[in-house]
C-alpha cells in the first residue's frame, strides 16, 4: 500500500502592490504525486503551463472530495458530467504522453 503523499495549499489575496490582504492555507493528503500530474497535463493537455498547472491542482481537490461525497446534493448531478470528463481527460493526456515518447 502506499502512503499519502501531504500537501499544503496557499492562497494569497494581493493588493496591486503584491502586499498580502488576506490569507487561506489548507493541508491535504492525495495517493497522487501532484507534480507529476502538473507535468503530464502541462505536456499532454496543450494548455499554457500556467493554466495546466491550475487546472491539476483543482482537479485533485476537487476529485476526491466529490468521491468521498458522492452521495450529497450539491455533488449528485455533477458526478456523471466529472466521470465522463475526467476519463476523457486521462485518455487525452495518455495519448499525449505516448505521443511525446515515440518523437
Amino acid at each position: 500500500m502506499s502512503k499519502d503523499n501531504q500537501y499544503r495549499i496557499t492562497v494569497e489575496h494581493l493588493d496591486d502592490t503584491q502586499q498580502c490582504l488576506q490569507q487561506l492555507q489548507f493541508e491535504f493528503q492525495d495517493r497522487e504525486d501532484l507534480f507529476k500530474l502538473v507535468e503530464n497535463l502541462k505536456i499532454g493537455s496543450e494548455l499554457p503551463d500556467r493554466e495546466a498547472a491550475r487546472l491539476s491542482v483543482a482537479l485533485r481537490l476537487l476529485g476526491p472530495l466529490m468521491i468521498q461525497n458522492r452521495k450529497h446534493p450539491i455533488f449528485v448531478e455533477f458526478m456523471p458530467h466529472f466521470k465522463t470528463f475526467m476519463q476523457n481527460l486521462k485518455t487525452t493526456i495518455k495519448s499525449a504522453l505516448i505521443t511525446n515518447q515515440n518523437k
